[in-house]
């Protein structure tokens, strides 16, 4: 009995020791200086009292462009009416798994689409997958 009174005394001084030691180590390092990286640019720019903004390069040649570029290029989708893609524009795509669907594929029926494109590479170019058969 006196010999598992021992034990017992020795195994909690050694725990405390123990603990005492591990709380010492995470304050040390809680005191640690935190390293950060550096800003960027490292170096803030000098303003220089003769620097002259840039010139824009101009070509003579060059004929003028439209004021709306969306008015020249035709549009690559475009929003389902009443849950259906309108003519013309057959693909279906779906936001929410980012797949699309063509006519004849196993869940095309299904597919209540998002977005409809005329085109399967119009889809792939915005980032949709087409999905599997």
């Amino acid at each position: 009995m006196l010999t598992t009174l021992r034990r017992m005394f020795w195994l909690a001084l050694l725990g405390g020791a123990g603990y005492a030691a591990w709380t010492a180590w995470q304050q040390r390092s809680d005191d640690a200086p935190a390293t950060t990286a550096p800003e960027w640019p490292p170096l803030a720019p000098s303003p220089s009292a003769d620097a002259t903004p840039p010139q824009a390069f101009v070509d003579e040649h060059q004929s003028a462009k439209p004021a709306n570029p969306a008015e020249t290029a035709p549009a690559t989708w475009v929003e389902p009416v009443d849950g259906a893609c309108p003519e013309g524009y057959p693909i279906k795509a779906n936001d929410n798994s980012g797949i699309f669907h063509v006519p004849g594929g196993r869940f095309y029926d299904r597919t209540v689409p998002e977005r409809c494109y005329a085109d399967a590479g119009d889809a792939e170019a915005d980032g949709y997958r087409r999905a599997k058969a």
